[in-house]
């Protein structure tokens, strides 16, 4: 049996217009709320180049390593 990471809860508040909007799309998905909050975490933590894993912050690092090796900083 595989260990699963502990789970975290926040409480987030919508105003009601974007509640609303969400609940339609998560049953029109049919999706958890749940779901669409992973995936919505997901795309911003992408859009902002973070890592969601550990395998994937381990890619950016090595990425960011090699770029920087490429292009050293100027001193001031």
């Amino acid at each position: 049996m595989a260990k699963t990471s502990p789970v975290r809860r926040k409480l987030i508040a919508f105003d009601e217009a974007t509640f609303q909007a969400l609940d339609v799309m998560a049953r029109d998905s049919m999706k958890s709320w749940q779901e669409l909050s992973d995936e919505a975490f997901r795309d911003l933590l992408k859009k902002h180049g973070r890592a969601d894993d550990l395998k994937q912050a381990l890619k950016l690092s090595i990425k960011h390593a090699t770029t920087d090796e490429k292009h050293p900083r100027k001193k001031r």
